[in-house]
């Protein structure tokens, strides 16, 4: 089933939060993703919050960082609200960004080593089972959570690369993939991932209005920093990414980047534009492989915006 969600911004003020929730709530959409990034709001604390003002989307973590917290704990956080809230859950868990991760001193020799075994130990004790053996760095062989949920929610990893995504087609129920994710790029995390049956949730920067060129200049600087290293697995596959990468090494800034993307391009790296332009880019999307498709609010007026971005539903 193809499913469209939108993510609750980071940054969006607090006296908003749960109005904003409960107006995607109401708005039709399938998913409401909450992020949690370092600095910012807990992902858990946000779940919470936003199932229990709403009465029906689901609410997606994306994503929770395997090295911030002990993986029988995060298993006993995930299983609390999914006891409370039945399949209304979709976990994210990732390598979280390395300069915050090593901030805070939580980024390990190997990342995708911890990746795999705190996923597996969280999968098995959301199940009810006893803790896998030791490995490296995960430690919670024989925990058992007894209060276990009867839906188990779905698992997904927030990677980017081949590597990491290969793991998440091993140890999860699929990927989570970061703005900006094209069609191309979802084709070919799925052939990572090595099965189509998995669940494949993306993420793209995203403007609607009634005039098209003018959506898609509102969405430019959610588009600032394409072509940075770490998002190279996204643009690998454009038949543009090295006119892209020419383009990035000659502006003289993210800022002055952004604001000279052609209009193709920027049709392209996001869902801006008209109601139908931007439908006919969510199918693009479904059609590649994503599950569910999730649109970032990239105008300063998130409640306003909320309502635009519905207008892309079908009711």
């Amino acid at each position: 089933m193809t499913r469209v969600g939108v993510m609750l911004p980071r940054d969006l003020p607090v006296d908003e939060v749960l109005r904003y929730a409960q107006r995607a709530d109401e708005l039709g959409f399938d998913e409401l993703w909450v992020v949690e990034d370092l600095g910012f709001r807990g992902g858990v604390a946000q779940a919470g919050a936003v199932l229990a003002a709403t009465s029906r989307i689901v609410v997606g973590i994306g994503i929770l960082p395997a090295g911030a917290r002990n993986a029988a704990f995060a298993a006993m956080d995930l299983g609390t609200l999914a006891q409370l809230f039945p399949g209304r859950l979709i976990a994210g868990i990732g390598h979280g960004m390395p300069a915050w991760m090593r901030q805070v001193g939580a980024w390990p020799a190997s990342p995708l080593t911890l990746l795999e075994e705190y996923t597996v130990a969280v999968r098995t004790l959301l199940r009810g089972e006893p803790g896998p053996a030791a490995g490296r760095y995960v430690q919670v062989e024989g925990v058992v959570i007894g209060e276990r949920p009867e839906v188990v929610p779905p698992v997904v990893l927030g990677v980017r690369g081949p590597k990491s995504i290969a793991v998440a087609g091993r140890v999860s129920d699929g990927v989570l993939l970061a703005e900006p994710s094209a069609p191309p790029y979802i084709q070919a995390s799925v052939g990572h991932l090595g099965s189509s049956s998995l669940e494949v949730i993306t993420y793209d920067a995203a403007v609607v209005g009634d005039d098209g060129r003018a959506a898609r200049d509102l969405v430019r600087p959610g588009l600032a920093w394409i072509g940075e290293p770490d998002w190279a697995p996204h643009l690998a596959a454009l038949p543009f990414a090295g006119d892209l990468a020419r383009h990035r090494a000659a502006s003289a800034g993210p800022d002055e980047f952004a604001a000279t993307l052609p209009d193709e391009w920027v049709r392209e790296l996001s869902l801006a534009g008209t109601p139908d332009e931007v439908r006919t880019r969510i199918a693009a999307r479904h059609d590649a492989g994503a599950t569910s498709v999730v649109m970032i609010p990239a105008e300063t007026d998130r409640l306003g915006a909320l309502d635009r971005l519905a207008g892309v539903l079908r009711r």
